[in-house]
């Protein structure tokens, strides 16, 4: 019998910090089947803690979850390195639309929503030894509500299943609590080896703030531009550049290329849009000194060699919801004091290094200590829906780390009712159940399987894939987006493609082939989609004005430039936003729609009401029929009562 390549590797470890812990995590299986790793970034837990559980639990697989693709990716190809084997033998992966393993797998890394998805279908996780959480300090919502139902099927299913999570800084002795139960889950501590960090501070001039209503300021982009010029001058080996998002990826590479004087080095992006050979050239080191501008990618669930220098500009997307308003989505804020620590660190995993700082050492001091758990302030719409399909409505009884805001919790229930995901008492329906088998935000999937019979599978899917790769939309109108993206050539075309593929062959078989329903040209259908997912930003435009009242209540305008002339009387709005000081929302993509699609779009909205009030000394009524907030029609009613007044 050939060697086992997982013994043979941790008989001879590399010279990694976590591998003196290893055998400490192996007995901590063995004796209670839970441990909670804590080990800094670069210490090399997420290599070689996963062949030692492998080890330790014998036959059957051992899952690792990582919070991004791109890290699943560059995990799983780092330790199949380290045997000398292909990905897809001992070592797989599985990302959403594309999965390499097989029966001879092992360890297999796969993002938290993939393993949600697995644990929806089968809660006994057949074939699977041992689960390891990587990254739990990132306190993402998938990987908290990941944790929770493991513990619940650790508790009631399988009490052979291993358990193991693992984090870089705080919260190691909360999470055992969790794991364990009755008794903590024992701590293996693992100190880093991280070479000396000279962090230089470097504030923007006078004047130059990073952001203002419009995001991210041209000005601060330029500092953040100048800043790794100035690096790249005073420091060896390559830079690694962090900015918030993949806009500002592109705009930091594009005055870094643009302005010359970068002779002889590679610039290169790192995000999650990026394909795979893309990603790839970020994460290898080449012949030529590296300029690597990232998200927060970077940050800590992936290593990027040959980094001496980090130029961090302070900022990261944090989701953040309205509830009052009923607008979600990502906002900028400023990065916490342990994620610039942590950014910091990549600059001191294989030597000596340096953190330039775009902001000042007196800013640093008033920073927040650590970031929020996203489930005190995300959307909780697809939380909502899967603690449901599992049989915790609202997360009851599962071991959550943090309990969710009941006022996030009661918005998410209303969207899901209105999506008819749940019904009036809270109870998961069949659509509901077939929403969350999609892997998708539950408004988009109940866009694409509703509108697949109305507009066209295909059709359906391509909206769809162009509402959740958030592509811009010039002049906020979504149907020149989507024939742009068909064209091919403009940025996000090949992602959108594979994302309309991949919805595609999710939708179940009776609906895949669906042509939709004839004569609903481009506009409408994509109006529809639109309304479909959003219901509550179904808006008409308010009598003699340029601004749209929404379904939710919410006042929006469109974006300053936008003709006039061509604004129809309803629209379904895709992205909104909120701008500090103003009364109405910005529009940043909507499409037409017709009244007739807005009220089937959004029926659990439709109420007709009697309006009994005084007005001039006398009393006034109606019978008034509304869709949400807007007023749709009412008519007077003879001899009100007074007694309802």
């Amino acid at each position: 019998m050939p060697p086992d390549p997982l013994a043979r590797l941790l008989a001879d470890p590399p010279a990694l910090p976590v591998a003196a812990g290893l055998a400490a995590v192996a007995d901590a299986v063995r004796r209670g089947g839970s441990s909670v790793v804590q080990a800094p970034p670069g210490s090399g837990k997420t290599t070689l803690v996963p062949p030692a559980v492998a080890l330790a639990v014998g036959p059957g697989r051992v899952v690792v979850t990582q919070p991004r693709r791109i890290a699943v990716r560059a995990a799983a190809g780092r330790l199949a390195h380290l045997l000398d084997e292909p990905v897809g033998e001992t070592v797989g992966y599985a990302v959403r639309g594309e999965r390499r393993g097989g029966a001879a797998t092992r360890i297999e890394f796969v993002t938290t929503g993939i393993l949600l998805r697995r644990l929806q279908r089968d809660p006994e996780l057949t074939g699977s030894a041992a689960v390891v959480l990587d990254e739990v300090h990132e306190r993402q919502l998938d990987a908290d509500l990941t944790l929770a139902l493991l513990v619940d099927v650790r508790t009631h299913l399988r009490a052979d299943l291993a358990l193991v999570a693992m984090s870089a800084t705080v919260e190691a002795d909360r999470t055992a609590l969790l794991l364990g139960g009755a008794r903590a889950a024992p701590v293996i501590s693992v100190p880093g080896a991280l070479h000396p960090v000279d962090v230089r501070w470097s504030a923007p001039p006078a004047g130059v703030r990073h952001s203002d209503h419009r995001g991210i300021t041209p000005a601060f982009l330029d500092h953040v531009a100048a800043t790794t010029r100035g690096a790249l001058a005073a420091t060896s080996g390559d830079v690694l550049v962090f900015v918030p998002g993949v806009r500002e990826v592109e705009q930091v590479t594009r005055r870094l290329i643009g302005r010359g004087g970068l002779d002889g080095l590679d610039v290169r992006p790192l995000h999650g849009r990026l394909s795979g050979e893309e990603q790839d050239l970020a994460l290898t080191e080449g012949p030529r000194r590296r300029v690597v501008v990232s998200t927060a990618v970077a940050e800590s669930s992936l290593t990027v060699p040959g980094v001496r220098t980090v130029v961090d500009a302070g900022l990261s997307r944090e989701p953040r919801t309205d509830h009052g308003r009923g607008l979600a989505g990502l906002v900028t804020v400023r990065v916490s004091r342990a994620a610039a620590d942590q950014r910091a660190g990549r600059a001191g995993r294989e030597a000596p290094g340096a953190a330039c700082r775009c902001w000042s050492q007196a800013e640093h001091a008033h920073l927040a200590a650590h970031p929020l758990p996203e489930i005190v302030t995300a959307d909780l719409t697809s939380f909502a829906l899967e603690a449901a399909v599992w049989g915790a409505p609202g997360g009851a009884g599962l071991a959550l780390l943090d309990e969710p805001p009941a006022t996030a919790l009661a918005a998410a229930t209303d969207t899901l009712v209105d999506l008819g995901a749940l019904d009036g008492d809270g109870g998961v329906t069949e659509a509901g159940r077939r929403m969350a088998g999609l892997a998708t935000d539950p408004r988009l999937a109940r866009a694409l399987l509703s509108g697949a019979p109305l507009v066209g599978a295909r059709r359906a899917a391509e909206v769809v894939a162009l509402l959740s790769e958030d592509l811009r939309a010039p002049g906020a109108d979504l149907v020149t987006a989507l024939r742009a993206v068909r064209r091919g050539g403009s940025a996000g075309s090949a992602a959108w493609s594979s994302a309309v593929r991949r919805l595609l062959a999710s939708l179940p078989d009776d609906l895949r082939d669906h042509r939709g329903e004839p004569g609903l040209g481009d506009d409408l259908a994509v109006g529809t989609v639109v309304a479909l997912a959003h219901p509550g930003r179904i808006a008409r435009r308010r009598p003699g004005s340029q601004a749209y009242l929404m379904v939710s209540g919410t006042g929006a305008v469109l974006p300053r430039g936008v003709d006039p002339a061509g604004l129809t009387e309803w629209i379904a709005i895709g992205d909104v936003e909120r701008t500090p000081g103003a009364r109405d929302a910005l529009v940043r993509s909507a499409a037409p729609l017709e009244e007739s699609l807005a009220l089937d779009a959004a029926t659990s909205r439709w109420q007709e009401d009697d309006d009994v009030r005084w007005a001039d000394g006398r009393i006034l009524a109606r019978r008034v029929t509304r869709l949400g907030a807007i007023e749709l029609s009412s008519v007077p009613l003879g001899d009100p009562d007074p007694l309802r007044v």
